[in-house]
């Protein structure tokens, strides 16, 4: 029984020692398979990445399509021309009396609409018909005084999308600022 023993635990040695050596002998195929595996898998996996950036986008537009149809929807934008008489600070935006938008911009943001920048105010629904836009501009003239300046702009929404820009202009003439409404209708 003991050399049965002594048997096996040679036999297991000369077996693990035979195993160590096919392993050793094996490992640069396998470390090279594995590399070969990880960079596949890794192609894979941007693959996949690609694809469900792609999905993402796809279910935004169904999105926006399903909460703001063409045939209800209305955008507001606001665009500043210079601002030498009027420097903007914020924004109030009513449609049919009831505020549906309102906006406190920040130093950086003023200068980005001074340089040509549109910011899109207000996206949302409604139904077809007569309504008003009312809109509030809060800020400095030119003398350091806080004013306000508003406009009140009636329009009919169709089934098509309609977009209203808010323009704030310096008026040479008058030397203070007016604001202007654009209508487009896509």
């Amino acid at each position: 029984m003991k050399r049965t023993q002594q048997f096996f635990s040679l036999s297991q040695r000369a077996l693990y020692a035979l195993f160590l050596s096919l392993c050793i002998s094996v490992s640069p195929v396998v470390a090279a398979d594995a590399t070969q595996a990880q960079s596949s898998i890794g192609s894979e996996l941007e693959d996949i990445k690609s694809q469900v950036i792609q999905l993402n986008r796809d279910l935004f537009i169904l999105e926006e399509d399903l909460l703001f149809p063409a045939s209800t929807q209305i955008a507001v934008f606001v665009s500043v021309d210079v601002g030498r008489f009027f420097t903007l600070d914020s924004v109030e935006l009513k449609i049919n009396n009831q505020d549906v938008a309102g906006f406190l911009y920040t130093q950086r943001q003023r200068r980005a609409l001074e340089k040509g920048g549109i910011q899109k105010l207000y996206m949302g629904n409604l139904k077809t018909g007569q309504h008003q836009l009312t809109a509030i501009f809060t800020g400095i003239d030119a003398e350091g005084r806080t004013i306000q300046r508003a406009v009140n702009h009636p329009f009919e929404k169709t089934d098509e999308t309609i977009m209203v820009e808010l323009k704030l202009e310096d008026s040479e003439s008058s030397y203070r600022a007016d604001v202007s409404v654009e209508e487009w209708v896509l």
